[in-house]
Parts: C-alpha cells; structure tokens; sequence
C-alpha cells in the first residue's frame, strides 16, 4: 500500500519535521502512525518529500525523518473540466471523483439553466467547499498536486479559457447538435485540454454558439446520458486513457 500524504503549506528545508495541527492530530490520533512507518508531505502544488517515522508524540505530533524535496513536474496535455453548478451536494461528488481521477483544474460555471447560483456568501462557502473536497480527495489519492479549483466563472469567461485551449470541446448528448465521439476526437500530445460539463437542463443554444464561436465543438460520451455531477470524471478518464497519461 502506497504511504499516505498529509499537507504542508511549505516543504521544509529539514533533517527532523514535526507535523503537528490538524494534520497531525489526524496522522496519530486516526491514521496511527507509528515508529518506522512512511508518510509523504506535499504542498499540494507538486512538491513532496518521503518521511519516516520517528515518533507520535501526545495526540497531534508526528516526529519525520524527512528525505530529499522532490518536485513533480505538471503532467501534459493539462485537463481542466469547466463544470456546471450541480444542485446539493453533487458539485462535492463531481470535484471529488475528478480529484481521484485526475483532472488538472476545475472551474465552477454558473450555466443559464443551473438551479443553483452562487451569490454572496454562499457562493463563498461553496466555492470553499469546492476547495476543501479537492484538497481531501487528493490526499485521499496519494496525489501530491492538487486540481485547482477557480473562482466561478460565467459563459463569456468560460469562451475566453476554451479560445485558449489546444482542445476544447462541449459535453453534448445530442447528436442534433453534430456531436462527434469524444473517443475519436483528435486529441493534442500536449498543451491544455479544455472540457465543458452543462448543467442537467443541458447548454443552452445561445451559451453553445459562444463556446463554438469560441473554437469549441460538441462531443458526446456514449449512448447513456451521463449526470453533471459524473460526466466530467467519465470524460477525464477516456482522455487520461487516450493521451497517455495512463498508460
């Protein structure tokens, strides 16, 4: 089994480290770290580094023996998802399993046809939500750079980022639309790929011609419409298996 990663907003520059907070608390009092055991540290950001296992100290110390700082370069093509606002808790699920599976980034999009909207504070706490799930979710997948999670973004910012992609496409189940399979699309060996997941009332026609003005053009997964919330992770994977990154 793979050593599990805790977090660290700096890698540091020492022999000996004690992980203390609550990352600590949760390596001894729930994970049980014990002497000779094996952690990894990262910053989320790429850069990680082995420890071993000293000591537990109390409830919330961990003593390391830290290795060498190693910095994980960015894998390519980069896949960003630009994903509709779900409804309840799915937004949650959808950043999770993307985490597990490995996108790159993840933007929140206010779609036209979205039923929930992020306003005020409680766009703040979700968006933070967002954060905090991708930041768990990597963890919980031995993943030592996170996805970045943007700030929520609306239909003319979201042309805008798949004007600058080597690949952009739109998530579409309607074949109306001239919709081709994502899994025969011609795929770039690096750069950015930029998906686009609509909301369950699906992408409007106005917010379509934007993205197709834009460069974008419709794709469609399978037979099976897919939910917001899991069409995203199903389109990662088919990339991640076609471009390389899982082989």
């Amino acid at each position: 089994m793979t050593a599990p990663v805790f977090v660290v907003e700096q890698l540091p520059d020492v022999r000996q480290f004690v992980l203390d907070g609550p990352e600590g608390r949760h390596a001894v009092s729930v994970k049980r770290m014990r002497a000779g055991e094996t952690v990894v540290l990262t910053d989320g950001a790429g850069r990680w580094a082995e420890g071993e296992v000293v000591a537990a100290e109390g409830k919330d110390q961990l003593v390391l023996r830290l290795g060498a700082v190693v910095e994980e370069a960015q894998e390519s093509p980069r896949i960003t998802v630009v994903q509709a606002l779900p409804k309840g808790d799915r937004g949650e699920l959808a950043v999770e399993t993307m985490t597990e599976t490995g996108v790159d980034a993840i933007v929140p999009w206010a779609a036209s046809r979205c039923v929930t909207q992020w306003r005020g504070d409680r766009g703040l706490k979700a968006l933070a939500k967002w954060r905090a799930t991708a930041r768990e979710a990597g963890k919980q997948s031995r993943r030592v750079r996170f996805p970045e999670v943007a700030d929520a973004a609306s239909s003319k910012q979201v042309a805008a980022l798949l004007a600058r992609a080597d690949f952009a496409a739109v998530l579409h189940e309607d074949r109306e639309y001239g919709s081709a399979a994502l899994a025969t699309a011609q795929l770039p060996s690096a750069g950015e790929i930029v998906l686009v997941v609509g909301p369950e009332g699906g992408v409007s026609p106005e917010e379509l011609a934007l993205f197709e003005e834009a460069g974008a053009k419709a794709y469609r997964l399978g037979a099976s419409v897919l939910r917001t919330s899991t069409a995203g992770t199903a389109a990662t994977a088919l990339l991640l298996g076609r471009t390389g990154r899982w082989s």
